[in-house]
């Protein structure tokens, strides 16, 4: 956290120096309690029974207790003055970076005041803010956004133009995202004692990176973190002892790196208490490798050997200093992947299993059915709400049910306001906050109403100024004066599978490209809508066409096969990253349904009482009876032939080269 400012007060409970914990993102606790005490019914307590609230054993060191408790004691206090931690935080960013040219370019001229920074600096998108940050790509080493250098752009998940967006950061900011994380595990100690005993066994992988213009590397906020000294240096902790060794979690190759760490967390089985992965869907993606290459990895276990795949001199001298010959393990391994149904899979294979920590809030939480197949209903842990512009707040009940999951915002990470939702129909309406009056409009955070629904807006130390997040969030309580959140959704978002995250309009323009390849034979697009479908591993988009054509010349597989792979190319590089290298997402498919379907669908929507003269056929659909209906009428359907192109960086660094 940055040093308090000589001028500015600094209350007692801001000065407590939260301790540095190594950042690992859904890194949680390891436990020992036995299994039925964790079953989902006992978890839904809004306060844990005596049996759970026991603090951990310290380790030999003696100091875990004490700093846990020092921990605790700082979120209450946070929580109990936001307002005024609030006022401090932006004072101290506008200080910080007082003579940065983008609040010199909108009149606040050294001005540290909440009055004067609403009032004349605007509520923003990335849009706003791209011609700055191109200059910064491009080498302008000038202080625009921060006065602290840029050390690297942090990529995300959202995009503009089709490409990630770039976020930059400042050396800083990654001490203060490891203030967030060393907050998990005081609060989970709270619920599962034991927390330091055994193993995690949670799958992480670096991802592609680029190289700007200007030499900035631009990199997703974990890559940037595990190829760091804070994570690769990092002294032993049992609050971060996984079964994956450094070596495994950073190599480049996606399958050795898979391979490896599930290697590593099935021979080390009895001592794995946990286990995860960042999204629902990167854990699955793991038991379906499991699924396909158990007979490779007992083969290695029985031997003591590793398959020569593995051409990786890091990843195979780590993972043999680990792996013994152990038949017995093995064939344990093989009779519990030979049977016919793999429901329970995790607790059968790794028996000590407490809970699975993944991300299971947003689109995520389609997700939920699959996960409780795989672990017979352990708990799913939701620990953390963070993204690349910013970290921002903890789950302060972590073993609550996925559908109750609430955040509470931790005042010291960013200054926070809150534009707020409006419903119209059922579509979300918020302010465009150009003006005055609808800057004015913004809620701060020890305002926000209960029950209310608000777009998050975030003001940091790395220097975004009133920037719109994007994400939708409710307020559903509060801990002291501090609001919780329940995050709703993505704002603008029409299907996800992983990362990716696709809007109407962009898929829109897809189709209508897609489309130029049937106009040879005549025939036309009558109507279309889409659903991610989660039921295959990886998960795929599935586009439902209803198409008029000329009977005369029929329409080859090939050239509907050409339209899915159109589609995939003209989606944004998320996407296309997905597909081609993180293999996260399957091939999209074209369902073609009968004449006529789309008719049967508004038929329908007025049945349940849409308006005929309002409504419009939906762009994306979730709601099971629409999707059996579309099902039901699928007369064929067609798969990409082959991964759309996608290279690291942005298309124009790529021209350049």
């Amino acid at each position: 956290m940055p040093l308090p400012l000589t001028n500015i007060y600094t209350p007692p409970y801001l000065q407590f120096p939260l301790y540095k914990h190594h950042l690992l993102i859904s890194s949680l606790a390891t436990t020992t309690i036995p299994p039925p005490l964790l079953s989902k019914t006992s978890l839904s307590l809004s306060t844990p029974p005596p049996s759970l609230a026991i603090m951990p054993e310290a380790p030999n060191d003696g100091g875990i207790v004490e700093k846990n408790k020092k921990t605790l004691q700082f979120i209450e206090d946070v929580t109990s003055n936001p307002d005024e931690v609030q006022q401090r935080i932006l004072t101290e960013i506008l200080t910080q970076n007082a003579t940065v040219e983008y609040l010199h370019r909108h009149g606040l001229s050294g001005r540290t005041d909440r009055e004067s920074f609403k009032k004349l600096i605007p509520v923003v998108t990335y849009e706003d803010l791209h011609n700055d940050i191109i200059r910064i790509a491009n080498g302008d080493k000038s202080p625009i956004f921060s006065s602290h250098p840029i050390s690297e752009f942090l990529t995300s998940s959202g995009t503009s133009g089709g490409e990630r967006k770039l976020m930059p950061t400042i050396e800083e900011e990654l001490e203060r995202r490891s203030s967030l994380y060393s907050l998990l595990m005081p609060v989970m100690s709270q619920f599962v004692p034991g927390l330091d005993k055994g193993k995690g066994m949670y799958f992480l992988f670096i991802k592609s990176e680029a190289q700007t213009p200007g030499g900035l590397l631009a990199r997703p906020v974990l890559t940037s973190y595990y190829k760091s000294s804070h994570f690769k240096d990092r002294p032993y902790d049992p609050y971060t002892n996984y079964t994956s060794p450094n070596e495994t979690i950073l190599c480049q190759d996606s399958y050795q790196s898979m391979y490896s760490q599930m290697l590593c967390g099935l021979y080390l089985n009895k001592e794995v208490l946990r286990v995860g992965a960042v999204f629902a869907s990167g854990f699955i993606r793991a038991i379906r490798f499991l699924e396909n290459h158990w007979s490779l990895l007992t083969h290695d276990i029985r031997t003591g050997s590793l398959n020569p795949v593995i051409t990786d001199p890091l990843v195979r001298g780590s993972v043999m200093r680990i792996l013994k010959p152990d038949p017995d393990l093995a064939d344990f391994i093989e009779r519990e992947c030979s049977r016919n149904s793999w429901q329970g899979i995790i607790t059968r294979l790794w028996p000590n299993t407490k809970y699975v920590d993944v991300i299971v809030t947003g689109s995520m939480a389609q997700y939920i059915p699959t996960l409780d197949y795989y672990s017979n209903g352990l708990p799913l842990v939701c620990t953390m709400y963070a993204s690349s512009e910013c970290y921002f707040g903890v789950n302060l009940n972590p073993l609550c049910d996925p559908s109750e999951v609430a955040y509470t915002l931790i005042p010291t990470m960013a200054y926070f306001e809150f534009l707020p939702v409006h419903r119209t129909g059922g579509v979300v309406c918020t302010g465009v906050a150009k003006s005055d009056k609808e800057n004015q409009q913004l809620v701060d955070l020890a305002d926000v109403k209960l029950g209310q629904e608000y777009e998050l807006v975030v003001t940091t130390y790395a220097g975004l100024y009133r920037y719109r997040v994007g994400d939708l969030l409710k307020v559903v309580g509060f801990k002291n004066k501090a609001p919780q959140f329940s995050f709703i959704c993505r704002k603008n978002v029409a299907l996800s599978i992983d990362a990716d995250k696709t809007d109407e309009l962009e898929l829109h323009k897809a189709v209508e490209k897609a489309v130029n390849h049937l106009v040879p034979f005549n025939a036309t697009l009558t109507e279309y809508t889409s659903h991610a479908d989660t039921t295959t591993i990886p998960g795929h988009y599935v586009i439902f066409w209803e198409v008029s054509e000329n009977r005369t010349t029929p329409i080859p597989a090939s050239v509907f096969e050409d339209c899915c792979l159109t589609i995939e190319e003209s989606l944004n590089s998320v996407y296309r990253q997905g597909r081609a290298s993180d293999k996260s997402i399957g091939a999209l498919e074209i369902k073609i349904v009968e004449n006529g379907t789309f008719d049967k669908l508004m038929d329908y929507a007025i049945s349940l009482g849409a308006s005929i003269n309002q409504y419009k056929t939906p762009r994306c659909v979730k709601y099971k009876p629409i999707l059996e209906l579309l099902h039901a009428r699928v007369v064929s359907s067609y798969f990409s032939p082959k991964c759309p192109k996608w290279f690291p960086g942005h298309k124009q660094w790529n021209n350049k080269s």
